[in-house]
């Protein structure tokens, strides 16, 4: 395999993990899995919070290709699929956890359209303080910030001023 069809492999699969951060937030964050994720939309108390497990959880999948690619024999393309999964981790943990809730300081300020989109659209998503009712599961893509206040609207659920989401 050249490296220029792993590339492109690797960022296929960065893309097909948003789809599946969607699916995993809306239905199993929201849903089963509440129970971890709700430490998430509560004020954090120390450095970690039940929801960190879903980082170990998203990681296994990648670590499983990346060892099945170069060790144990399998198609060169798994590795690729492990780095793709590996490289939505590190943009997700730069997006959401550095510059939305700001675990790291910074002094970033958002200033393209798409980033400011993203941001509020992430705000929006935290101030429904229950699993129901809430808007915006993607973390790289969000619909117009419109679109998910007249869903909030629509919704009804209860809503809370955000505190620094």
């Amino acid at each position: 395999m050249s490296i220029w069809t792993g590339i492109l492999v690797a960022l296929a699969a960065t893309l097909i993990m948003e789809g599946v951060a969607y699916v995993a937030h809306r239905w199993v964050m929201h849903g089963f899995l509440w129970s971890l994720h709700r430490s998430h939309h509560e004020p954090r108390t120390g450095l970690f919070e039940k929801n960190d497990w879903f980082a170990v959880m998203f990681a296994l999948p990648s670590i499983a290709c990346l060892y099945l690619g170069v060790e144990a024999g399998w198609h060169p393309a798994w590795m690729w699929v492990g780095i793709g999964i590996a490289g939505y981790g590190a943009i997700y943990f730069g997006f959401h956890d550095v510059i939305v809730h700001r675990r790291i300081a910074h002094v970033y300020v958002p200033k393209s359209a798409y980033m400011k989109r993203i941001v509020q659209a992430h705000r929006l998503h935290h101030v429904v303080s229950s699993k129901h009712g809430t808007v915006s599961f993607g973390f790289l893509w969000a619909p117009p910030v419109r679109v998910l206040k007249a869903e909030l609207e629509r919704a009804g659920g209860d809503i809370r001023m955000p505190t620094g989401a």
